[in-house]
């Protein structure tokens, strides 16, 4: 998301550089011009005199803060998950919050969790979906495929996505209909480095996808009759959105910031993890053709209103916003 916000400020004329260290790497396309700092870690006299200073995680929200009250410029801080709950370093990452005023957040439930918390209403920023994505009308008339992604559970940073129940429904929807192609979608690097994710992807139940890019990935969505997401904690869940924009009926948990694109029995069908619904919405997927048709056709509709323009446009909004403002 960064990297796309970068690009599209940089597009409309705004001079804008990423501050990284020397080990930091750039997994993303980015237009713009960045800078390494000389030591391993960022501080407050690397980053350079500008209009806006953005901190975009917990751990740079003083170093930001610092910067900018040496006259800097104004401290944005975007935040792209709810880091107390998320990760392990509790402490820290909530009192992070009383540092930064001027807050962009990604949805309207991360607004509601963030005011109720720390009393800042942060601007909504959305996440987008790439041109690359879109439904090449070309599904299989032979056979159902069920997709979804693994990400690496080593590290602690994929709890979220409850993906021992996921893998459980998938299991239960393959020995329920044999004939139905069950996909699952990880990073080929992720896949390399985790032995979780090799053994499962092993698994002659399932049918292993390693795309190298979003050219590939865009066609296994493509491919995919339905799209299943387990994820119980997300400020903005892309995945499934990608999906129903090339024309996946999505069935998925709530997540709290997938409410912002899903429509219940209108365009996904959607539970609560704590209803143990996940399986039922997925067999009825499968079951009824023109429900799925339905919802698949509804949710492209609303992902195509999901486009990276509108959120460089929201975030430039903001940040002009927080520089009229001042500290």
């Amino acid at each position: 998301m960064l990297s796309e916000l970068a690009n599209g400020l940089a597009a409309k004329g705004h001079e804008v550089c990423f501050i990284m260290p020397p080990q930091g790497v750039v997994e993303y396309p980015v237009n713009v011009k960045v800078i390494r700092t000389k030591g391993s870690t960022i501080t407050s006299s690397d980053i350079p005199t500008g209009d806006i200073i953005v901190s975009n995680f917990y751990t740079l929200t003083d170093v930001c803060e610092q910067a900018a009250n040496s006259g800097k410029g104004v401290h944005v801080r975007i935040s792209l998950c709810y880091e107390p709950v998320f990760l392990s370093d509790h402490e820290a990452s909530f009192r992070s919050y009383h540092s930064s005023k001027n807050l962009i957040v990604l949805s309207n439930w991360q607004q509601q969790l963030i005011n109720l918390n720390h009393g800042i209403e942060g601007k909504i920023v959305p996440v987008g979906v790439s041109d690359v994505f879109r439904n090449f009308n070309s599904k299989s008339t032979v056979g159902l495929q069920v997709t979804s992604m693994l990400r690496i559970p080593e590290g602690g940073y994929s709890w979220h996505r409850e993906q021992e129940y996921l893998i459980d429904v998938l299991t239960m929807v393959k020995q329920k209909y044999p004939k139905v192609t069950v996909n699952l979608i990880t990073p080929p690097s992720e896949l390399r480095s985790s032995p979780k994710l090799r053994k499962i992807h092993s698994n002659p139940l399932f049918n292993s996808i390693t795309p190298s890019n979003d050219v590939q990935l865009v066609q296994h969505l493509n491919n995919a009759d339905i799209f299943v997401s387990s994820s119980t904690y997300d400020t903005a869940s892309l995945p499934g959105l990608e999906a129903m924009k090339c024309g996946a009926a999505l069935a998925t948990v709530y997540s709290g910031g997938n409410m912002d694109y899903c429509k219940p029995g209108q365009n996904c069908l959607l539970s609560y993890r704590y209803e143990n619904k996940l399986l039922k919405d997925v067999t009825t997927l499968v079951e009824q053709p023109k429900l799925r048709s339905v919802l698949a056709q509804e949710g492209q509709k609303e992902a195509e209103k999901w486009t990276w323009g509108r959120s460089v446009q929201l975030f430039e909004e903001a940040l002009k916003f927080y520089m009229a403002k001042g500290k």
